[in-house]
């Protein structure tokens, strides 16, 4: 690790950012570049210069192109759109020229659909039940394919709900955006995105190609179990409840329709990684220290 690495990010969004802030605050030699869907820029993060190159759908500025191939480690974290994996679509040939010694695709529990509140392991069947779930099984297959054609140096992380300083539930508690919604026996997983970037991290060393990580807390549980300590932990009373039945958003119903208890114990087995936040109250605890 102390030779300069080279990183290209697909999708420049909270989780990758997270990973190359504790890259800086590491000390990790490396350069990077990322995407955006807008426009070529060259931008800054931390004291880290770098080039975002446009990319969206199937147009992008071709001088990514050169920076992709003398890349060594690529962190995918754009998602599919309709069973396409956008960055497979349009870069197979350099995937199937295989320079890179680390892939990461980041994928979703939700490829697994709905369990009852089981418990579910990397093992389990995959049977997702909403389009978004479909669309990431379909994904993560044309990676797995790629690793056993041309021998690519991928794992994939199915990440459960992230949730960070910038994106939490005290935040929409006290924005007044926050919906409870009631359905019993519910139950979810859930994961802070500074473990998220440490597990990246200690990957970097420690590779298994083709293997699937479930990424997430030691805790599942229902989402009114969080709004409950949420609302207490910032004394703000709690919105009416919705009954599942009446909810009219799209994501919240693919959301709630689905109820298990997803495992991380190969993620810590493997990664040797103890978490710093292993259930929900020690996340929400550090955002609440953060507010005052």
């Amino acid at each position: 690790m102390k030779k300069e690495i080279k990183i290209f990010c697909f999708g420049f969004g909270q989780v990758a950012k997270s990973f190359i802030k504790k890259l800086l605050q590491k000390k990790i030699n490396f350069r990077l570049s990322t995407t955006n869907t807008k426009k070529t820029e060259f931008k800054k993060i931390g004291n880290k210069k770098y080039t975002s190159y446009h990319f969206c759908d199937d147009k992008f500025d071709s001088d990514l192109i050169n920076d992709l191939s003398t890349s060594n480690k690529i962190l995918i974290s754009i998602p599919p759109r309709d069973g396409k994996d956008l960055v497979l679509k349009s870069f197979f040939k350099n995937f199937k020229k295989n320079n890179f010694d680390w892939i990461t695709y980041l994928s979703a529990t939700s490829v697994y659909g709905n369990k009852n509140g089981k418990w579910v392991n990397e093992n389990s069947s995959l049977n997702p039940s909403s389009k978004r779930g479909l669309s990431r099984l379909k994904a993560e297959k044309d990676w797995l394919n790629f690793h056993k054609k041309f021998n690519l140096p991928i794992q994939i992380f199915r990440l459960a709900g992230i949730y960070s300083l910038e994106n939490n539930i005290l935040k929409r508690l006290n924005s007044g955006s926050l919906i409870v919604v009631k359905k019993s026996k519910h139950y979810f997983s859930r994961i802070f995105v500074d473990d998220i970037a440490e597990i990246l991290i200690l990957s970097l060393k420690k590779f298994n190609p083709g293997e699937i990580y479930n990424i997430c807390d030691n805790y599942p549980c229902s989402n009114e179990e969080i709004a409950k300590y949420a609302s207490n932990l910032i004394n703000i009373d709690l919105p009416k409840k919705i009954n599942f039945k009446d909810l009219k958003n799209k994501i919240l119903k693919d959301f709630y329709k689905d109820s298990k208890k997803i495992s991380n114990r190969k993620m810590k087995s493997f990664f040797k990684y103890k978490l710093k936040y292993p259930t929900y109250k020690e996340g929400l605890n550090m955002i609440k220290n953060h507010m005052i």
